[in-house]
């Protein structure tokens, strides 16, 4: 059973950085495409970025040029970079982990995913 266990939220102004980590254990983190979706308040969980296992990306077009996602298979971690962050970036967000090829945005793809992160970002 693979787990995954994100850090790297908190509370941040406007314009400010922040790095998500997302740490897998109980599987073979390499053959897993990753992904990192986010749920506000009374919204959709929705993804926002995804890598494969080849290292090909996706992202959203909200947070398109300021986030970046990667992976370290070495260190069975996944990474969110988010940089110029604004307050509605504000959301619980998630890691999930995806035993498919292709890039996909669709949760139901995932088949094991992280207990959340807040992020909040103030005006």
């Amino acid at each position: 059973q693979v787990q995954l266990v994100e850090s790297g939220g908190g509370l941040v102004q406007a314009g400010g950085s922040l790095r998500l980590s997302c740490a897998a254990s109980g599987g073979t983190f390499s053959r897993f495409g990753m992904g990192w979706f986010r749920q506000a308040p009374g919204k959709e969980r929705d993804c926002i970025a995804s890598i494969t296992q080849l290292f090909a990306t996706y992202y959203g077009d909200s947070v398109k040029g300021r986030f970046t996602i990667s992976r370290d298979n070495a260190k069975n971690t996944a990474y969110l970079q988010m940089n110029n962050l604004k307050p509605e970036d504000t959301a619980v967000y998630f890691c999930a982990a995806a035993n498919i090829l292709h890039p996909s945005t669709r949760s139901t793809d995932y088949d094991y995913w992280g207990q959340g992160t807040q992020v909040t970002v103030s005006s």
